[in-house]
């Protein structure tokens, strides 16, 4: 979407090599209890709920063909100076996302650009590393934003259904988890994110009152080209956030639109 507006792209990752989706999440093999039974693990059932739907996978395969995919640069490269815009893509599971969360390379860019006053758009646990992200006060750059991300009920069912599907490494949906005497979801993003914050109220999930409610936090309905309804996105001025892959189309869009703002 971010291209067909007219914006270039640069990818970046840890060492200048192409990125990889995890290939559980894009077949949805190796979300079932049968997973590691040949021929039964060809079988979804949870795979079809929790994995890429066709839309995703279909844009997957382009991006893997796309130049700036193939040829991305390294984190240690980015100068923030040389860009007009963030944005920080999400993703789950220890392994892979801690590298992404804890690396103080990006957590420097990123308050770079958020001081810098540019476009920043993350989703998913790309929020949570913004929330690490510190100002030269010490506190996080979202700190008095209003933001939202992968909300605790949907991390916790999430990591519910790994604990019948993928049993054996139930801990999947987590990338982090309490330790002793810690309260449940205080590891989730959701509220390392609100720790971050000015106050509890600048995390801001679906209003009960939306008329929309049930559809935004089922954790199945998924938004469309063409379909806002199961998305939900939060804009602060220049600042975009997410939930999910359900809200991407309109995370995009959303972006892209403060994008044309911050140019004109």
């Amino acid at each position: 979407m971010l291209t067909q507006h007219g914006h270039q792209v640069v990818f970046a990752t840890p060492d200048g090599k192409p990125g990889a989706c995890d290939p559980i999440m894009l077949s949805g093999i190796g979300l079932d209890p049968w997973s590691g039974i040949p021929v039964l693990r060809n079988i979804r059932v949870l795979g079809l709920l929790l994995g890429a739907n066709a839309d995703a996978r279909k844009a997957y395969t382009e991006m893997l063909l796309d130049p700036a995919f193939k040829s991305p640069t390294r984190w240690d490269r980015v100068e923030s100076r040389d860009f007009d815009a963030l944005l920080l893509g999400g993703g789950h599971r220890a392994r892979g996302m801690r590298e992404y969360l804890e690396s103080i390379v990006l957590q420097r860019i990123t308050a770079e650009f958020f001081a810098d006053e540019k476009p920043v758009a993350a989703i998913c646990h790309g929020v949570l590393l913004a929330a690490r992200s510190k100002r030269v006060d010490g506190r996080s750059v979202l700190y008095g934003r209003k933001t939202t991300a992968l909300p605790w009920a949907l991390e916790r069912k999430g990591s519910a259904l790994a604990h019948v599907g993928r049993f054996w490494d139930s801990d999947y949906y987590r990338t982090y988890t309490e330790a002793a005497g810690q309260p449940e979801g205080y590891m989730s993003v959701q509220q390392e994110v609100t720790r971050a914050l000015a106050s509890s109220a600048d995390f801001i999930d679906v209003p009960e009152s939306d008329p929309d409610f049930k559809r935004k936090t089922s954790g199945t309905a998924r938004d469309a080209l063409k379909n806002d309804r199961p998305a939900w996105v939060v804009r602060d001025d220049y600042y975009v956030s997410a939930r999910w892959p359900g809200d991407t189309h309109s995370f995009a869009r959303t972006f892209a639109e403060v994008l044309e703002a911050k140019a004109a």
